[in-house]
């Protein structure tokens, strides 16, 4: 237990790491900040102590440590992992005169108010230029902006679809890329549902995107309960938080507060190649780690041209079983279909 820091030398810079770690019940938890990437607390999981050996994971950014303590106990000698190859990380234990001061966060922004419908006051959209790369989503000075979005992401975005879910409309629905800036008519923060529903509403204003859904067999991964098994997902201590479902690395996601609907949402929107349905009936919110070796299909075929190394990890189907006492399997079922009746370029801001 204590404060332990070290300069960590990235191809790129040097980065000042710092893990808080305390001790209570006979187990250990804690907090890494990284001071030159703004400071904000990075849960510590797994820590564990075999004789010098000591032993921790990251999850959220895809990190691990593992180091050995010197005869004094005050340095760690060990490297930290996060992508292809360990880098040398050795800590020392600081004392209140050695210890850096770790800056305080940013205030948070204040939240819209969760049961608000924003409309939009101003939206501008343009086409991004040709040699944009990438493609985000984001809120900023009570703004929101997409960059780099075609229409057909816009719309399986905010209806949380998979892109063989949406059927008609003209070629350029995929190929023709927008940037698009939304101010909302209501102050604050929007979480996610309400950052959807803008983005509905852009399509509907801007786009003139009138459509209908109709239920149609689809190859679908369906995510169920195997018959006399119980899951393996551990109930979140509180609903009243909103659910995090990123993945830091490929073939990694540590969720926090999510549900089952939002599991295959997530899988189907980064990971796999067709809609992901939910047939396990099963509610509530949970905390749980998927953490497998992706194929080189998984990830919209990212790692097609740069295969991952093996890293000793099963395969998605078995990391279900395993990890969280449910099976990904693929199949056909009936699926929602959103049918685009009409779409329109937008017209000159």
């Amino acid at each position: 237990a204590g404060t332990w820091q070290g300069t960590l030398s990235t191809p790129t810079n040097k980065l000042r790491v710092v893990f808080k770690i305390t001790a209570a019940d006979g187990k250990l938890t804690g907090q890494a900040f990284s001071i030159d990437q703004g400071a904000q607390p990075i849960p510590m999981n797994s820590i564990s102590l075999d004789g010098r050996a000591v032993r921790w994971k990251l999850d959220a950014p895809g990190a691990s440590y593992e180091g050995s303590f010197t005869a004094d106990a005050n340095t760690i000698n060990g490297t930290l992992t996060q992508g292809p190859g360990p880098l040398p990380l050795n800590l020392s234990r600081a004392t209140a005169e050695t210890a850096w001061a770790i800056p305080e966060p940013p205030p948070a922004p204040k939240p819209m108010d969760s049961a608000a419908d924003p409309g939009i006051e101003v939206s501008t959209v343009k086409p991004s230029p040709p040699d944009t790369r990438g493609r985000g989503l984001g809120v900023q000075g009570g703004q929101l902006r997409a960059i780099n979005y075609s229409v057909l992401d816009a719309i399986t975005f905010s209806y949380n679809l998979h892109a063989l879910q949406v059927s008609g409309g003209p070629a350029w629905l995929s190929t023709d890329r927008f940037e698009i800036v939304i101010k909302p008519d209501i102050a604050g923060q929007p979480n996610p549902q309400q950052v959807r529903r803008l983005i509905q509403k852009v399509l509907t204003d801007r786009f003139q995107l009138k459509f209908h859904s109709e239920k149609r067999e689809l190859s679908v991964y369906a995510i169920t309960l195997p018959a006399n098994t119980k899951h393996k997902l551990t109930q979140s201590a509180s609903d009243q938080n909103l659910p995090d479902l990123r993945f830091p690395r490929q073939g990694l996601l540590p969720a926090r507060n999510a549900t089952l609907a939002g599991l295959a949402q997530a899988l189907q929107g980064s990971v796999l190649d067709r809609p992901v349905i939910n047939q396990t009936k099963i509610e509530g919110r949970y905390d749980f780690t998927l953490d497998w070796m992706p194929d080189p299909f998984q990830f919209g075929g990212r790692g097609a041209a740069q295969p991952l190394p093996d890293n000793g990890k099963p395969n998605i189907y078995q990391a279900f079983q395993e990890q969280l006492g449910l099976k990904l399997e693929a199949t056909k079922a009936l699926a929602d279909v959103f049918v685009i009746d009409k779409v329109e370029r937008p017209s000159e801001n």
